[in-house]
């Protein structure tokens, strides 16, 4: 297995520098030992084949339209020791508590902007903030963020970073899932005789969450409904919907499916009009409603809004998350936790330069061969520049891009993203990873446990979005033996 595998001056998840693995990982290592090359090919094959069985796709866009691909799966999972994880844990809901405060502060009394911690330019010139629309509006729980996708890498040192907060519609829990479903059919030997941390409960998990935010004029008589509100099935990760409404039992439904009548939401069915109380919405904010944000919008609810914020309907997550995990706003993520829970972060950030600011502009300039350049706007690895990685040609245009508008780019370190070993074309070869967390809030604030590990599947590459060409990993934690040496 690891013949010529190389750990380089990455950290590597599975590898010592001495080229052993790591305790926690030597049980796996002596298993993958005992299959045969045409076993490990097969196996490889089989698990590619079961997601296109499954329908399990993404959509890429580019300039010729779009193409639909199945998520590319690694079966050399990435495996975290107990303790460690329970560390990451802590801190993720950590990070969460002070963000939602964040939220309820900024469209409430705005009290970190008259402290002087934030800038009040960096919130009202934020293209996500909606104070006009839904500021001082009362929702259930005081809960912003009911699911945050928290992106996570490990630094040369194998220290956790957060690298991005996703807390609009992030996407890609279905596939934590899938790949769980698809190593037990295709490598059952590797779950014999060791405690992996289950995903049974989760699904039920996220259904008491979604259904916990019951809104203010609810019929207490009822059980209230909830639906999975899509932009249907052209959108890139309408798997991702359709997995989450099957497997929560609630109805996915269009903007088409749903009518306000007296402030009040209804959905359409073959029996008449029965009343919504909750909407899981995988919509952005600017398509919600025709009548309140924009009147092309033919994916929305004309007159969602007032229904929403006369208490009789729930909109998970909340409309205006967008200002709290803009990639400006992230740099001021640990000034929030020390401000609204006086604690010092447990996750630390990467290290973010501002280019509205002359001097870190001019630095930026100098060296844009050594950073890594990013739209604060864009997601999905869009609009990013990997300086160690990009061409003359490609510096020049990102030149000309922050000279024009300096407030919409940051930059950040190129970080030494850890590695793991990886199998395609039938060899081991190392990629770098990161790791998506995701938080379920409701009446209290659960984590799944491991997350969807993203790999960069393309030799050297540091993107690992799918839509770039990055694949999944399963991801464990550990829960007995095994002590990490990482």
């Amino acid at each position: 297995m690891l013949i010529n595998y190389q750990t380089g001056t990455f950290f590597d998840e599975m590898i010592q520098s001495n080229g052993q693995p790591k305790n926690h990982y030597q049980w796996f290592y002596q298993l993958v030992e005992e299959f045969s090359e045409q076993e490990l090919k097969e196996k490889h094959e089989t698990a590619q084949l079961n997601f296109l069985r499954q329908g399990i796709t993404f959509t890429v866009y580019n300039h010729t339209g779009g193409t639909e691909r199945t998520m590319p799966f690694d079966f050399v999972p990435i495996i975290i020791p107990e303790e460690q994880w329970n560390k990451v844990e802590k801190g993720i809901k950590q990070r969460m508590e002070a963000l939602n405060l964040f939220l309820e502060d900024i469209y409430h009394d705005q009290e970190i902007v008259e402290a002087g911690i934030i800038p009040r330019d960096l919130i009202e010139n934020n293209p996500y903030y909606y104070h006009k629309q839904v500021g001082g509006v009362k929702i259930p729980l005081n809960n912003h963020i009911f699911l945050a996708g928290v992106d996570l890498i490990r630094d040369e040192h194998g220290d956790y970073r957060v690298l991005e907060d996703n807390l609009r519609n992030p996407s890609g829990m279905s596939y934590v899932f899938q790949n769980r479903y698809v190593m037990r059919q295709v490598y059952p030997e590797l779950f014999y005789q060791h405690s992996i941390e289950s995903l049974e409960h989760q699904l039920s998990e996220l259904h008491n969450a979604v259904t916990s935010h019951v809104p203010l004029n609810a019929d207490p008589d009822k059980k209230p409904t909830a639906v999975l509100l899509t932009p249907g099935m052209y959108n890139s990760a309408y798997y991702d919907h359709v997995f989450l409404a099957q497997q929560m039992g609630i109805e996915l439904v269009e903007g088409r499916d749903l009518i306000v009548k007296d402030d009040v939401v209804y959905m359409k069915t073959i029996r008449g009009l029965k009343r919504v109380d909750i909407i899981y919405r995988r919509i952005d904010d600017d398509f919600l409603d025709p009548e309140a944000f924009r009147p092309d919008s033919a994916l929305g609810v004309v007159g969602l809004l007032s229904a929403y914020k006369k208490g009789n309907v729930s909109i998970l997550n909340g409309i205006g998350n967008g200002v709290a995990d803009d990639k400006a706003m992230y740099v001021y993520v640990p000034e929030m936790i020390r401000f609204y829970l006086d604690e010092e972060p447990i996750l630390p950030n990467v290290e973010t330069y501002f280019l509205s600011d002359p001097e870190k502009l001019d630095y930026v300039l100098d060296h844009l061969d050594e950073l890594v350049v990013k739209n604060v706007g864009a997601s999905g690895g869009y609009d990013m520049l990997i300086g160690p990685q990009s061409t003359e040609e490609e510096r020049v245009e990102f030149r000309r891009k922050i000279i024009e508008k300096p407030s919409q780019y940051i930059a950040q370190p190129t970080i030494k993203l850890s590695r793991a070993p990886a199998y395609q074309d039938g060899r081991f070869y190392p990629c770098h990873v990161d790791l998506r967390v995701f938080v379920m809030n409701g009446r209290y604030t659960n984590v799944l446990p491991g997350g969807l590990s993203r790999v960069a599947l393309k030799e050297g590459s540091l993107v690992v979005n799918s839509s770039q060409g990055g694949g999944g990993k399963d991801t464990w934690i550990l829960t007995e033996g095994g002590q990490s040496n990482a």
